[in-house]
């Protein structure tokens, strides 16, 4: 019979996976805090929608509080240590990651209608990836279109010609980003020049790398079931599930029973039960602690949607709402904004859920709000009215503002 696991002690053992399980650092945060978080979750999803900053950052700021972003960006495009690759969705991930995904890069299928470009422009296509060959790293802004071929594309979300043509050499791994600009356009260059040579050149079969990526995921995860494993790496069911039954079987993962659950669940043979969560912190919409929406009911009795292709009326809670986690608990949630002109980051939702409460959470949020805004390098914290939980956390967050 499977281990039986209490609700509450589930959500301890995925928190502390997912790096909640030690205070934040109070002294300098240097390159090895952000290489274990990266390393820890396995990989960070990329997302740059310009509401407040991109995810991958958030993601790090949720764990280890302010720090410097360009810690990240020295890892990946100085020191090599991580790499951009198609994971989750588009993600950073640990470079020695880079041959597990090599059944994804060559299974990459683009859109129909960029086959049909491809077969019309094979020349082109080829063309840009000679040049990159010749050239060293390039971006977008490096290439004209075929004769005749308009430069953007309708409904690409407004990309050009040449960057649809680029990103179709890096799903397949026939390019990686070397650099990003100022502006975060990729620079791209051959992945030669860029994966050390013991991580380009290693080889395995697809079968062995499920096995490895899915291991990462159940420590990631700490508990979860064969679907929450699956869709950490976008794998298909079909091939997730006989790869986790031969890692249970070799004793890698340990089949347990989660209070309320109707699938059965699996720890990592190396996981740990903490007894008590403590800290409050905000989670980005691509945080991999959330980006499961159907694992937040079964956990954490939280439902989520991000609402950023929801026409504005018929959403409920807003554009870019953030969960707030505060103890082990998804206490609250927050529609946010950061405003450059002025200085200032809009609260233009909040709200609490039910059995908290809410002088505690309020006191919690306000406060890491504040963190938040100080690290984005924004002068002001206005909270708007909007929410259930409006009212309580505006002079919360004045009183921890002065």
């Amino acid at each position: 019979m499977p281990t039986s696991v209490s609700r509450s002690t589930a959500r301890r053992i995925a928190l502390a996976a997912q790096g909640f399980g030690r205070p934040r650092p109070t002294g300098r945060i240097g390159l090895p805090h952000v290489r274990r978080i990266v390393r820890q979750l396995g990989l960070l999803q990329i997302d740059y929608v310009n509401v407040l900053v991109p995810a991958q950052y958030l993601v790090l700021f949720s764990r280890l509080g302010p720090y410097d972003r360009a810690l990240l960006d020295r890892l990946l495009f100085e020191r090599r240590e991580f790499v951009e690759q198609w994971a989750h969705e588009a993600s950073i991930v640990p470079v020695e990651t880079w041959p597990l995904l090599a059944h994804r890069r060559e299974s990459f299928r683009g859109s129909k209608r960029f086959d049909a470009f491809e077969r019309e422009h094979a020349s082109y296509v080829d063309g840009v990836l000679a040049e990159v060959r010749r050239r060293g790293p390039v971006t977008a802004d490096d290439f004209d279109t075929p004769p005749g071929v308009a430069r953007h594309v309708t409904g690409a979300w407004r990309r050009s010609v040449p960057r649809i043509v680029l990103e179709h050499h890096f799903g397949h791994g026939r390019l990686v980003a070397s650099n990003r600009r100022a502006n975060l356009m990729r620079e791209y260059d051959l992945p030669e020049r860029v994966v050390a040579a013991d991580h380009f050149e290693r080889r395995t079969t697809k079968e062995d790398a499920q096995r490895a990526l899915l291991e990462r995921a159940a420590r990631a995860h700490g508990i979860a079931s064969a679907g929450d494993l699956a869709d950490y790496w976008r794998m298909p069911m079909s091939e997730a599930r006989p790869r986790i039954i031969e890692l249970e079987e070799e004793g890698t993962l340990r089949r347990v029973q989660v209070e309320g659950w109707r699938t059965p669940a699996y720890l990592h043979r190396e996981t740990k039960r903490p007894r008590e969560m403590r800290g409050c912190t905000l989670l980005s919409p691509f945080d991999p602690l959330v980006w499961t929406r159907s694992r937040l009911p079964r956990l954490y009795d939280f439902e989520y949607l991000l609402e950023i292709f929801v026409p504005r009326a018929k959403r409920r809670w807003g554009y870019y709402v953030l969960p707030f986690l505060c103890g082990d608990r998804l206490a609250a949630r927050v529609d946010l904004k950061a405003q450059r002109r002025p200085s200032r980051l809009d609260v233009l939702g909040a709200w609490l859920e039910d059995d908290t409460e809410a002088d505690t959470v309020a006191a919690a949020l306000a406060q890491e709000l504040v963190h938040l805004a100080r690290w984005l390098g924004l002068e002001q914290i206005q909270v708007a009215r909007r929410g259930n939980f409006a009212r309580t956390l505006g002079p919360a967050v004045r009183r921890h503002a002065c």
